[in-house]
């Protein structure tokens, strides 16, 4: 991560992944979840660490398929909900708090890595990425997803972003990292002898409309949540909601109710 990158980072306001109701998000992306798993071909017995697990989507599949799960995130309400999950599916799974910058793993404590859509928001990807190589067991792989680019997501989340940025008066700045190019992914691991591979996937949402669907947004998504009570304060919040319902809008694939596909990756570290 760029010196201007951190500094940005640490000047935004930190996000809690535990305002709103993250559980309606994580219901929307767990066929997502499900293919991630899939995708890292999990044996029975490896040791999985999920991080920013959420609600448990992907450390639930995990320990379905018989492996001995770690689910790590930092937002206190959503690890309780994935422990009542576990406990309704009879899964012996351990929930605990942290971040992608400091795992509670030890060394090559994990034979896989993983993280849908989660280490994406992560402030510093570099630390993120020393700490995912120093508890991944050797021979292990790291595998996570992340939004590609112009998807209405993707779209979304860079608008309030911005959004965000202006109102504090730190303007413009340096993007995030770009976790969707495999490139970027491959310099950021290059340093500990690891390789990026990566296959694409797409993620269908249906709603009765883009209005009603953005009006759940507002109210259950973390970073809406967060957003738009930063710019209402600060700045225009009714001027950044008609910018998100636009981005909804124009990326609606159906005639009468609402649709849209995201695109995103799946990217393999090994």
């Amino acid at each position: 991560m760029s010196t201007a990158r951190s500094a940005l980072a640490s000047r935004l306001p930190p996000l809690d992944w535990g305002t709103g109701h993250y559980e309606y998000t994580a219901a929307d992306l767990l066929p997502a979840a499900v293919r991630l798993v899939a995708g890292a071909q999990l044996e029975v017995g490896e040791r999985v660490v999920d991080v920013g697990c959420g609600t448990g989507s992907a450390a639930l599949i995990a320990a379905e398929r018989g492996a001995r799960v770690v689910g790590v995130d930092p937002a206190a309400r959503l690890l309780g909900l994935a422990r009542e999950q576990a406990a309704t599916l009879y899964l012996d799974v351990e929930f605990v708090t942290g971040t992608a910058a400091e795992l509670p793993v030890a060394d090559a404590g994990a034979d896989v890595v993983l993280s849908s859509f989660g280490v994406i928001f992560a402030p510093d990807p570099s630390a993120a990425a020393a700490e995912f190589a120093r508890v991944l067991a050797p021979g292990g792989r790291i595998v996570f997803s992340a939004w590609l680019p112009g998807s209405p997501i993707a779209e979304m989340n860079r608008l309030a972003a911005n959004a965000v940025r202006d109102v504090l008066g730190l303007g413009p700045g340096p993007g995030p990292f770009p976790w969707y190019d495999e490139a970027a992914i491959a310099e950021l691991f290059a340093p500990y002898g690891l390789r990026v591979t990566v296959g694409r996937e797409a993620l269908t949402i249906t709603a009765p409309s883009a209005a009603l669907y953005f009006e759940l947004q507002a109210r259950t998504h973390p970073l809406a949540v967060g957003s738009l009570a930063v710019v209402d304060r600060h700045g225009d919040g009714h001027a950044l909601r008609t910018q998100l319902l636009d981005v909804l809008e124009r990326g609606n694939e159906a005639d009468v109710r609402y649709r849209t596909t995201s695109p995103y990756l799946i990217a393999t570290v090994r």
